[in-house]
């Protein structure tokens, strides 16, 4: 008669095993007079808690958004007339000392005087009359030498104030050039913080500036005629080429918005020069369109509100 076989036994699993020979060794530590407490933890995988192997911990972490300083120390302005004053104070001629950004004037309280100890010492106007996007890289090439710890940029009026909407910027282009000026800051300056402002409604000065006769007079002389030719024109054709020009300046500053916000050491304005609602009290008794003393200093509030604003702006 055949022998029957052993049945055969059923193998333990790997993990048990393994717990096992965990336990068997902390056992033999104990009776081999080991001194101290050995503590083995063992998880479910069979690595140790946390195991320095896994791909999370060696994942790595994020950069920190670099803190705004509410307080900068020095300012370099960029940007166009409106910088500069233009008409603020005569006919036809700038005045940088009512300049919103670093103007010297007491009664416009510049951005300047606002934030520095010594404004005629660390703040400078590089702001051209005339000045459009493309002429901005230039303008950081020469803000750099000073070594700010802001820049302030408003600039784009003139892309849009051409001698005819054809003449207009494109969109494009426009943004190309701001990109390629906040290059070159950041590659000559990479701490600097940079303050851009909204191009303001070319289409509510025409609405405003248009009550005035003299200014109408004034806009003869070539002021933004794309925008400002013609000013009593309710034409089908006026009216479309006034909205032209008021619908790139939207794509105007949806370009600065977009371009700042990939810079965490930008800061846009958040559309508010835009939006803010220009009066006569605010606009050159000579021109009727750029900003009075009164208007400069509007624009100054509105850029210290934003630039010491102690968390994120819109």
């Amino acid at each position: 008669m055949r022998d029957t076989p052993e049945r055969a036994q059923p193998r333990t699993p790997r993990r048990e095993r393994r717990g096992r020979a965990v336990a068997a060794l902390v056992a033999g530590a104990v009776l081999a007079g080991t001194a101290g407490v050995v503590w083995l933890a063992v998880d479910e995988g069979g690595e140790p808690p946390g195991g320095g192997s896994s791909s999370a911990s060696r994942r790595p972490s994020p950069k920190p958004t670099p803190q705004w300083d509410t307080s900068p120390r020095s300012i370099a302005a960029l940007g166009d007339s409106i910088t500069r004053g233009f008409d603020a104070c005569g006919v036809l001629t700038d005045c940088p000392e009512v300049s919103w950004a670093t103007g010297t004037d007491p009664g416009v309280g510049s951005l300047a005087r606002r934030l520095l100890k010594n404004p005629g010492r660390s703040s400078w106007n590089h702001a051209r009359s005339g000045a459009r996007m493309e002429d901005l890289p230039r303008q950081v090439a020469a803000a750099v030498t000073e070594r700010p710890d802001l820049v302030t940029v408003m600039v784009g009026a003139n892309d849009a104030c051409r001698d005819s909407t054809r003449l207009m910027t494109p969109v494009a282009d426009f943004r190309a050039d701001f990109e390629k000026a906040l290059r070159a800051l950041r590659r000559a300056l990479p701490k600097t913080q940079v303050y851009v402002s909204s191009v303001p409604d070319l289409k509510r000065l025409w609405s405003e500036g248009r009550q005035n006769p003299f200014g109408k007079q004034v806009w003869k002389l070539g002021i933004c005629a794309s925008m400002l030719s013609e000013p009593d024109a309710l034409d089908k054709a006026s009216v479309a080429r006034r909205q032209q020009v008021y619908d790139r300046v939207v794509a105007y500053n949806t370009a600065l918005k977009e371009v700042c916000g990939k810079e965490p050491r930008c800061r846009y304005d958040g559309g508010e020069v835009f939006r803010y609602r220009f009066s006569g009290k605010q606009l050159s008794p000579w021109d009727w369109f750029h900003p009075s003393k009164n208007g400069q200093e509007r624009l100054a509030e509105i850029a210290y509100r934003r630039i010491t604003a102690k968390g994120p702006v819109a």
